[in-house]
């Protein structure tokens, strides 16, 4: 049984993330952690120069707001957000929190897929710690 457990969240796809959720309880030992994490996109310098001052914060304080409504009905699981490219930042996130196990939903891989790679791959690759993918 794991004690620190990670759930990506990517609130931009139309995927039920209460799988995932209740898969990361069932693989938790009594009094684990459970993080949700949601990546947000980095914003290029040269685009946020642009943006209102405290945009960003505002949209990191919206994105916790929207997970928070999405996992009302589990207060006891964790909430963060951090900007970058998902793959990687899942990884390093996983790697400066001590995370034991990741719990991330994926979708039945394409063609593209063998191509480019998807979010799931890159954290099986190069996850510091024990990847469950759930389908």
């Amino acid at each position: 049984m794991y004690k620190n457990v990670l759930v990506p969240i990517a609130l931009d796809h139309e995927r039920d993330t209460a799988e995932a959720l209740h898969i990361a309880k069932a693989v938790a030992a009594e009094g684990a952690q459970i993080t949700a994490l949601h990546v947000m996109e980095e914003v290029p310098a040269y685009v946020a120069q642009y943006l209102p001052e405290g945009q960003i914060e505002d949209n990191v304080n919206e994105l916790e707001a929207r997970l928070q409504d999405e996992l009302k009905e589990m207060p006891e699981v964790a909430i963060a957000v951090v900007s970058g490219h998902a793959g990687h930042a899942i990884v390093d996130y996983a790697k400066t929190q001590k995370i034991d196990c990741i719990v991330v939903a994926s979708h039945r891989p394409g063609l593209t897929d063998f191509f480019l790679g998807s979010t799931a791959a890159r954290v099986v690759r190069h996850a510091p710690c024990a990847v469950h993918v759930s389908r």
